[in-house]
């Protein structure tokens, strides 16, 4: 018996998340247009760009073994542009991953668990510290632009990919 309801799909997933029409918010799309041009980044994963948050991120993380999360978050603690890294355990807030009229990450993870799915066993988080997710503007302000390659890298070894694009 098959434990991944959606056969057709990877046991991975990047999930990239965000707005592309909100200044830095438009970063998980960018990450997953860099990665999805990537070979061998798509034959380890499958790459998703995806504007949604809360109970929608059920239908992505449904039957998959290992997830990384894309996307940009304010913590007020950091530079823009810095690339934070951590498990969806020591869960962090993003405006993505947690807002005032949807559910947190780690909230959706357990209804989808008390529903009976199968939600992934490890989840990573891979967020860039932005400087404006408010302005409606197609592109990203510079410190988060200079960080689109070194997330792209960060992903491809996150995938297991030995060498660097």
């Amino acid at each position: 018996m098959n434990s991944n309801p959606h056969p057709d799909r990877h046991s991975t997933l990047i999930l990239c998340l965000g707005n592309e029409v909100i200044s830095d918010d438009g970063f998980g799309a960018e990450v997953a247009e860099a990665l999805g041009k990537d070979s061998e980044v798509i034959a380890r994963a499958e790459v998703v760009f995806a504007p949604v948050a809360g109970f929608a991120l059920l239908d992505f993380l449904e039957g998959r073994k290992r997830v990384l999360i894309v996307d940009s978050i304010q913590t007020g603690n950091a530079f823009p542009g810095t690339l934070h890294r951590f498990n969806a355990n020591v869960f962090a807030p993003g405006r993505n991953l947690i807002g005032s009229h949807q559910i947190s990450l780690p909230t959706a993870l357990e209804f989808g668990r008390r529903l009976g799915l199968a939600m992934p066993e490890n989840i990573d988080i891979l967020a860039v510290e932005a400087s404006d997710l408010e302005t409606l503007h197609q592109g990203l302000t510079p410190f988060v632009q200079a960080s689109l390659l070194p997330a792209t890298r960060l992903a491809r070894e996150w995938v297991g990919c030995d060498t660097l694009n």
